[in-house]
């Protein structure tokens, strides 16, 4: 039987996520004039520079490469400012990371609760995940990929963030004879983020919708047995419960 791979349905607030924009981005130009743009909204549009700078550089040259007048030339902003907000590359890079993380989950959350049930909502949260890294692959390359180049505090927050996806297992139904749902959880986002990783790092990352169903089997199987995972995990796109994001261009 074929496997059916759902097209990639990027969600509409893509400019939140580090690297969907070019952090020389002209709307984000803070213009000079009698009108005194107040200090914490240009603190804010740096920021918010910076992570797109910060995302696209890693992405292009890797975390050891990258050097804050890369990070500082991509984003448009001076290093006076870039140390005005963070300590150094790694301060940015965890900013930068736990920034997109949020993002990626309030997304996968939205989604998740919109389904009509368990099932439908993992296999809508995983269909968020994969076409938001799908759409801005500098942000995956830099959340999959390069924050194991980052060092050990990277490498701490990726397993705390990671831990945060067991919210999805939180009302899974139990098994008898099985362990706990949040026994098994972190097995589950573990292999899924594996998965997710071999594809990014082989630079596939425009490929990772077409995990939509074997990703969603695993993440079933434990709890609904084989035949109910498949028919989940074989559904129709239009069967998540859900209205599909509008396309967004691949960028980043």
């Amino acid at each position: 039987m074929a496997v059916r791979s759902d097209p990639p349905q990027p969600p509409s607030r893509l400019p939140e996520l580090p690297g969907a924009r070019h952090g020389r981005d002209p709307a984000r130009v803070i213009k000079r004039g009698p009108s005194r743009v107040p200090p914490e909204v240009v603190a804010a549009t740096q920021r918010d520079r910076l992570f797109d700078g910060l995302a696209r550089t890693v992405a292009l040259k890797g975390y050891a490469a990258a050097r804050v007048s890369d990070i500082c030339q991509a984003a448009g902003v001076t290093r006076p400012a870039f140390y005005a907000l963070f300590e150094g590359k790694d301060d940015a890079f965890l900013a930068t990371y736990r920034h997109g993380i949020g993002v990626v989950l309030n997304l996968m959350e939205s989604a998740y609760q919109q389904a009509g049930d368990w099932p439908a909502g993992i296999r809508a949260a995983l269909r968020t995940l994969l076409g938001t890294l799908a759409s801005v692959p500098s942000f995956a390359r830099l959340a999959i990929v390069e924050i194991d180049a980052a060092g050990l505090a990277a490498r701490r927050e990726r397993d705390r963030m990671l831990r945060r996806f067991d919210q999805f297992f939180a009302t899974a139904p139990a098994q008898p004879g099985l362990p706990a749902a949040g026994e098994l959880a972190g097995s589950i986002v573990g292999g899924i983020h594996s998965t997710i990783y071999r594809f990014v790092a082989q630079g596939r990352s425009g490929e990772l919708p077409s995990l939509l169903p074997v990703l969603t089997y695993f993440a079933l199987v434990p709890f609904l047995g084989p035949a109910e995972a498949a028919r989940h995990g074989l559904a129709d796109p239009g069967d998540d419960g859900i209205e599909p994001a509008p396309c967004a261009p691949k960028i980043g």
